[in-house]
């Protein structure tokens, strides 16, 4: 079984997380994760502008996803920053070309499941995981959540990412916070319940 991890990371802070997703595909036997990032849409000079050109750089060894890669995996997990309470243009992008994989039913059937990371801890996390699940639901993706089995969400004792939509993290203002141990927890449960579940129906 196949699980793809496909994200866009300006800062690092999503590519962190969807390392920690593809931990969590990989403690399942028999379910193999594979990191992807959407294409970039920002050149150098505003990628530098924006301070995020070291961190894409950084990123750099990670293979970019074609839209034509989508059909050889039977699970999808996608990792995307928030924009305004929905995913970010470069994800946006990415899913807009899908049209020709939507009219030929290529998707249905997969599993599906998305992660987000947003500034501020009321800053579009959950609105951006549903609204991207709107788009895989349109592709016929099973949509797969983060449970109540993750008790790491109901925590008091700290600000902290994930609901029952998917996991989440909080950059803070600049993207001074790196995701915590609790989110990164989060996300490799997350990555596990969906390969457990893909197996399910694959394996």
């Amino acid at each position: 079984m196949k699980a793809l991890v496909l994200f866009y990371s300006m800062y690092g802070h999503i590519y962190r997380m969807a390392q920690a997703v593809a931990e969590g595909v990989a403690e399942v036997p028999g379910a193999e994760a594979v990191l992807k990032q959407a294409p970039e849409t920002l050149n150098d000079e505003i990628l530098a502008k924006m301070g995020a050109l070291e961190a894409r750089k950084a990123m750099a060894q990670v293979p970019v996803c074609a839209v034509a890669d989508l059909p050889g995996y039977d699970a999808i997990i996608v990792g995307t920053p928030t924009r305004f309470g929905n995913m970010c243009g470069q994800m946006r992008q990415f899913w807009d070309a899908t049209g020709q994989l939507w009219a030929a039913g290529a998707l249905v059937g997969k599993v599906g499941s998305v992660f987000a990371s947003s500034n501020t801890q009321h800053g579009g996390q959950e609105t951006t995981i549903v609204t991207a699940m709107l788009t895989l639901l349109h592709q016929g993706l099973v949509i797969v959540g983060l449970p109540y089995a993750f008790q790491g969400q109901m925590r008091m004792d700290e600000i902290t990412g994930c609901s029952p939509y998917g996991a989440s993290t909080i950059a803070g203002q600049g993207g001074s916070r790196q995701p915590s141990a609790n989110e990164l927890d989060g996300a490799r449960f997350q990555g596990r319940h969906v390969a457990q579940i893909a197996m399910k129906l694959f394996g």
